[in-house]
């Protein structure tokens, strides 16, 4: 192609750039839900996940050692030493595959969502970030007073905390996931854990 060809296009790209928009507010009359909690664990059950309220971390021990029990757990990986000890330790692991061969992953949730029991995770506290997936099993524990209505009150919140010193300082990664791995394109029937975690149990945790 010729430098004049080249020139040509160029030109024409920048004259048929789209007109500036401003960007949509966030506020809206967008759903919102009269008990967001019981929303949540509501719609948490129906993409296949459970979880439950703890008050203390007595009682959120107590709830993650009867997931463990009842999934028979033996290699865990625990970023929340209150909830359980783990015996995989993620500083240590240098191929992220290895976690595939976790049973058991306790990590950090930052927000639950009601609307669709989405959780914003990031590698803020968890070094492999594949862990929240390639881990048979996931608990999140998540801070009670973190919950909002509906996506466009998440992505406010995401909007306040990203830029501050605060939660999202050290993070360089984050995505919301709601419930465990499922997929339903083989025959239109679903399919649990089929790429991912096999189960996902959401704890918000009270003080």
């Amino acid at each position: 192609m010729s430098s004049a060809a080249r020139e040509q296009i160029l030109r024409d790209v920048r004259r048929s750039l789209p007109a500036e928009a401003p960007r949509p507010a966030l506020d809206g009359e967008w759903i919102r839900y009269a008990d967001p909690y019981a929303q949540f664990f509501e719609t948490l059950r129906g993409v296949g996940g459970a979880g439950r309220i703890v008050t203390g971390e007595t009682q959120l021990r107590e709830e993650v050692e009867r997931v463990i029990e009842s999934l028979g757990a033996k290699d865990i990986c625990s970023v929340i030493p209150a909830a359980a000890a783990g015996n995989v330790d993620l500083a240590a692991v240098d191929d992220p595959h290895q976690l595939a061969g976790v049973d058991l992953a306790i990590l950090p949730g930052e927000l639950a969502v009601a609307e669709n029991a989405a959780v914003w995770v990031t590698n803020a506290r968890v070094g492999q970030r594949v862990a929240y997936f390639l881990s048979q099993h996931v608990v999140l524990v998540v801070p009670h007073d973190r919950i909002v209505n509906n996506m466009h009150e998440a992505y406010e919140w995401l909007h306040r905390t990203a830029g501050s010193a605060g939660l999202f300082a050290a993070a360089t990664w984050g995505t919301f996931m709601s419930g465990p791995s499922k997929t339903a394109d083989i025959e239109q029937a679903l399919v649990i854990g089929a790429h991912g975690a096999r189960s996902l149990h959401v704890f918000l945790l009270k003080p």
